[in-house]
């Protein structure tokens, strides 16, 4: 009895979401079918409209991306500046220490 409630509920469930997943796509197709030629007779407003748009979105996305880059360095610098050893900042001191001794070399040759 427990298996035979399982695929009953299983077959109404699975059922259920078919009938939904078929009206979702017959509702698609009709909308798409209504806006066609709107969108053919506004698509000269609505191209330009739309790749303003997506500028305008990506120079937000862009600036608030580099603000928190300058941020995150920012916030870098101020860690090593007091000492505190941040991520990356032995790594910095070994190369620092590098090209001093390269300029060392090359001023004594």
């Amino acid at each position: 009895s427990r298996r035979v409630a399982k695929a009953t509920t299983a077959v109404t469930l699975g059922g259920s979401l078919m009938v939904l997943s078929g009206l979702t796509l017959v509702g698609t197709v009709i909308a798409l079918v209504l806006a066609t030629p709107l969108l053919v007779i506004f698509s000269p407003v609505l191209v330009p409209a739309a790749i303003a748009v997506l500028l305008i979105v990506g120079g937000f996305v862009a600036s608030g991306g580099f603000g928190a880059i300058a941020s995150f360095v920012l916030y870098w610098m101020y860690k090593y500046t007091t000492g505190k050893h941040p991520t990356g900042a032995s790594e910095l001191d070994r190369f620092r220490d590098r090209m001093g001794h390269f300029a060392h070399d090359a001023k004594e040759q």
